[in-house]
């Protein structure tokens, strides 16, 4: 099977320790590309430097909504900087991860997070590049800004949750849905509805790895051979093989990215 990692984060410290290990294991694995997915300046020069080291590996650049600044007109300095760093280098093959998290109360505000949700957009639209979503606890909102603000060249919906709106609306706008490990979870409620919901040409997969690892490893650190655990499920519930699965979200991430 060819496999694509559609969303990780082998920039994370919890890899300091054995990250060409583990980056050797994934691509032993039959993982063929994988996408280092930068959620702040910081991350995303890193996402960089090892898209650079690993011809498998490919980076996104972008500013989480945890991350951003306390103002716009700092919030537009970050943005600059990433657009910097996207034209620093051909592997750069996405914005994001960006969208909205309203997870945290003390976290930066609503009307800050929409607005550098909505200018990350028009610089991946600007630099004709797709885009990676994060959206927690802000369904509503991710709905509206995706209906009003045209994805030029393509987007994700990263670790999509199952909620039937968020995926309606999404494809309605020619958006990807990706799965991850949560839809192995055995306590995920309508994951199995959703998954089908998606059409065989919008579906990927990824591992947000370190984080999010699948049944049966939920719990350890994540990394990107433990696809085969999210492909089997996938296929599971769309009653087909594990090799179909492969191949669908291999072809359609190869289409989205390059």
């Amino acid at each position: 099977m060819k496999i694509f990692d559609t969303h990780a984060h082998y920039d994370d410290e919890h890899f300091d320790e054995d990250r060409e290990e583990i980056i050797k294991k994934i691509h032993d694995s039959g993982v063929e590309y994988c996408i280092d997915i930068g959620c702040d300046i910081e991350t995303s020069k890193k996402a960089i430097e090892i898209a650079k080291a690993h011809d498998f590996i490919y980076a996104t650049c972008g500013i989480h909504p945890s991350e951003i600044e306390d103002q716009e007109e700092k919030i537009m300095r970050q943005i600059q900087e990433i657009k910097k760093l996207v034209l620093s280098c051909d592997k750069v093959v996405g914005i994001g991860e960006i969208g909205l998290d309203y997870h945290y109360k003390d976290g930066p505000s609503k009307e800050l997070q929409k607005f550098a949700f909505i200018e990350q957009i028009k610089l991946a639209n600007e630099l004709k590049l797709p885009i990676s979503v994060h959206t927690r606890d802000a369904i509503d909102d991710t709905i509206e800004i995706i209906r009003k603000y045209k994805f030029e060249y393509g987007g994700i919906l990263h670790c999509c949750p199952f909620n039937r709106e968020l995926v309606k609306h999404g494809l309605e706008q020619g958006l990807h849905i990706a799965f991850g490990g949560t839809a192995t979870f055995k306590n995920a409620r309508n994951a199995e509805e959703i998954v089908k919901l998606v059409p065989d040409n919008k579906l990927l997969i990824e591992t947000d790895s370190p984080y999010l690892a699948p049944d049966p490893l939920r719990g350890t650190r994540n990394n990107s051979s433990n696809l085969k655990y999210i492909i089997k499920k996938i296929a599971e519930f769309r009653n087909t093989t594990d090799e179909n699965i492969a191949n669908i979200t291999f072809n359609n991430a190869k289409k989205i990215f390059f």
